[in-house]
C-alpha cells in the first residue's frame, strides 16, 4: 500500500493534461512539488479555444498524441507517464468509430512506440474506465454468479430494463464489480478503452515497465465539459437545469452507477504514479457507494434550487450501448493503492451545482 509522501519522478508527462480529469491530475501533482509537462491537442469536443484553469507551474504543450515527432519531443526528461488523452462518452453514432479508434487506440500505440524507442521502463498510469465491464456483476438465486446477456430491444421498448438470468429467466441481483470480473465492452468507447489496457499490458510484459490501469467510474466535478454529445450525464443534467428545463432521466431512473468526484480521481492518479512495483494492473476508482441516475438527478436538482418546473422527468427512453447496473468494488484500490474516496455524494453534488464547467466548440 502507498502511504506517506513519495516523490514520483523528475518529470511527469500528463497526456490530455488540459482536459477535465487531466487538469486536476496536474493540480494534484504540482501541489506535491512534482515537475509536470502536459500534452493536449485541445480537441473541440472538449474545448472551446484555450481552456481556463490550467496550472501556471506546469509546462503546457499543445500537440497530438498520435503524432510521433510531437510525442518524442514531449518525452524529453520524462520518467513517468500519466496517459489521460482520449475521446470519451458514447458520442453521436457509429460514424464516430474511426475517431475513437484513432485517438484512443492509435494514440496509445504511438505513445508506447515512442516510449519503447527510448527504452522506457518506468511507470505508466492509464486512464481506463468502468465501461470495460459492460454490464455489472449479477447473481441469480439459483445459478449464482452469471453473466447478464445484452438486453433485448423488445424488453427495453416494453419498459423491462432489469437483466434476467440467461439460464432460468429469474431477476438478477446486482453486486459490486471487482477488477477480476469478466470484461465485456458493449459500445465503441468501451472497446477502445479495453484495447488501451491490452496495449499497455503488452508493453509492460515486453519491457518490464510498471503499468497501472485506473478504471474510472462516473467522474464529475469542476471543469467538466458541457453542451456536447460527449459530455457526462451530470453535466447534461446541469445544463438543462440552468436552462430552466427538467433533467430527462432515461429508463426508469433506477440504473445504478458509482459517482466519484474528480479530485478523488486525481488523488488516485498521484497514488498510482507513486506506487511500488506491486501497484500494477487494474484498479476501480470509485466512491464505493452506488447511487441511481434518478437519485443523482434529484440531488442536483435540489442543489440548484429545487424549482417545481425543473423537477427531473423519467422518460422511459433507452439508448443502445447503455447498461443497466455497474458499480464498483473498492477493496483492491483501498488495500493496494491506498485510495479511498473522500468527497461524499451530497457534498460533491452541492459543489457541482455551481462549479465552473467548460464549453466545447460547436460540433
Amino acid at each position: 500500500m502507498c502511504t506517506g509522501r513519495v516523490t514520483v519522478a523528475a518529470m511527469i508527462l500528463v497526456t490530455g493534461g488540459a482536459g477535465f480529469i487531466g487538469s486536476h491530475v496536474v493540480d494534484a501533482l504540482i501541489a506535491r512539488g512534482e515537475q509536470v509537462r502536459t500534452l493536449d491537442n485541445l480537441h473541440p469536443a472538449a474545448h472551446a479555444g484555450d481552456p481556463e484553469g490550467l496550472h501556471p507551474d506546469a509546462e503546457h504543450r499543445r500537440g497530438d498524441v498520435r503524432d510521433r515527432d510531437t510525442v518524442e519531443r514531449a518525452l524529453d526528461g520524462v520518467e513517468a507517464v500519466c496517459h489521460q488523452a482520449a475521446m470519451v462518452g458514447l458520442g453521436v453514432d457509429l460514424a464516430d468509430v474511426p475517431d475513437y479508434v484513432s485517438h484512443n487506440d492509435t494514440g496509445t500505440a504511438v505513445l508506447l512506440a515512442a516510449l519503447h524507442a527510448r527504452r522506457f521502463d518506468g511507470r505508466i498510469v492509464l486512464a481506463s474506465s468502468m465501461v470495460v465491464y459492460g454490464e455489472g456483476r449479477y447473481r441469480c438465486v439459483e445459478h449464482g454468479l452469471v453473466g447478464a446477456p445484452p438486453r433485448a430491444k423488445a424488453d427495453l421498448d416494453a419498459g423491462r430494463f432489469e437483466p434476467t438470468c440467461p439460464q432460468c429467466g429469474r431477476p438478477l441481483a446486482p453486486e459490486p464489480v471487482p477488477e477480476d470480473a469478466r470484461v465485456d465492452p458493449r459500445n465503441v468507447y468501451a472497446a477502445t478503452k479495453l484495447h488501451q489496457e491490452h496495449l499497455c499490458s503488452a508493453y509492460a510484459r515486453e519491457t518490464g515497465a510498471d503499468v497501472t490501469s485506473l478504471r474510472y467510474h462516473n467522474v464529475y466535478g469542476p471543469r467538466m465539459p458541457r453542451d456536447t454529445p460527449y459530455a457526462g450525464v451530470a453535466s447534461i443534467f446541469r445544463s438543462r437545469l440552468e436552462a430552466g428545463e427538467p433533467p430527462l432521466v432515461t429508463e426508469d431512473g433506477s440504473q445504478r452507477r458509482d459517482f466519484v468526484h474528480v479530485r478523488d480521481v486525481a488523488r488516485a492518479n498521484v497514488l498510482a504514479l507513486a506506487g511500488g512495483p506491486g501497484v500494477t494492473g487494474p484498479f476501480n476508482v470509485c466512491s464505493g457507494v452506488p447511487h441511481s441516475v434518478g437519485e443523482m438527478a434529484i440531488a442536483l436538482h435540489a442543489a440548484m434550487g429545487g424549482a417545481e418546473a425543473t423537477a427531473p422527468r423519467v422518460t422511459g427512453a433507452w439508448r443502445a450501448g447503455d447498461v443497466r447496473h455497474v458499480f464498483a468494488a473498492a477493496e483492491r484500490a483501498r488495500d493496494q493503492l491506498g485510495f479511498s474516496a473522500e468527497v461524499g455524494f451530497e457534498e460533491g453534488m452541492g459543489e457541482f451545482a455551481t462549479a465552473p464547467l467548460r464549453r466545447s466548440s460547436a460540433l
